[in-house]
């Protein structure tokens, strides 16, 4: 467990085993911390991750990640319980009573990070759940899907904006590796 204002670069050594960050990620996370909104469009395999998940440690309590890839959501999780997060995951996957012991640990506050798939901000009750203890970061990873699939791809990506308004004051951080000038 971190303490309070642990420094960044304690963080990245000792939660994730990093000397350094890598170029930019400091400079996003120091951002983010202060409480500022971020989108972080970086090329696949630079460390967007760490961009949202070093914060997520900083400003302790639990980030809410929003991912519309059950297989990507599944490995992000399997990563972070190996490194000692306490990290939970709800989406249509899991089973009833899974997703029950995920928003218990939630509203206990015995998260780092909670996962979800941005369909689950629709389901009657959850938001309300959500708001009972607000998060204290939330990321929207795959970001481009907002404005170049979610019509079609994700409907629910649409709808983020309105939806997140209730988990509010958290800062808001968008990432993606596909960020065309169209998006």
């Amino acid at each position: 467990m971190q303490t309070p204002g642990t420094p960044l670069r304690e963080l990245l050594k000792s939660r994730f085993g990093f000397a350094e960050f890598r170029a930019s990620q400091e400079k996003v996370c120091e951002s983010i911390v202060g409480g500022s909104d971020a989108l972080v469009v970086m090329p696949t395999g630079a460390g967007k991750s760490l961009c949202y998940q070093i914060p997520g440690l900083a400003r302790q309590g639990t980030t809410l990640v929003i991912s519309p890839l059950l297989a990507l959501i599944d490995d992000q999780v399997s990563k972070l319980a190996a490194l000692g997060m306490r990290v939970e995951q709800i989406h249509s996957g899991r089973t009833r009573e899974a997703q029950r012991a995920a928003c218990v640990r939630y509203l206990q506050g015995e998260l780092d990070f909670l996962f979800i798939a941005p369909e689950r901000l629709a389901v009657p009750g959850f938001p309300e759940m959500l708001q009972k203890r607000k998060p204290a970061l939330i990321a929207i990873d795959e970001a481009h899907c907002i404005s170049q699939w979610g019509h079609d791809f994700r409907p629910e990506y649409r709808r983020l904006g309105e939806r997140l308004a209730g988990l509010r004051p958290a800062p808001v951080v968008a990432l993606t590796a596909t960020a065309t000038g169209m998006v």
